[in-house]
């Protein structure tokens, strides 16, 4: 039987796909608020992305985000 922990662990990607909200845009960097708090630099930010939610992962913006309610879980 296989571990459940790996199993589990199978179906998070890695590097992690994150949400968050550009506070602001420099130099093609953005600043982004995540839905915790905490804040991350990501690259390929553009001026029209302040105040949008986009998907970031390995500290690089994929796209927008859908406008959606969020809901945070602790563990």
């Amino acid at each position: 039987m296989r571990n459940q922990f790996q199993q589990f662990l199978d179906l998070v990607p890695d590097p992690a796909l994150q949400v968050g909200t550009v506070q602001s845009v420099a130099a093609n960097l953005a600043t982004v608020i995540l839905p915790g708090g905490g804040l991350l630099k990501a690259r390929g930010g553009s001026a029209d992305l302040v105040g949008q939610a986009v998907f970031v992962r390995n500290d690089v913006i994929e796209g927008k985000a859908p406008n959606l309610p969020l809901e945070v879980i602790e563990i």
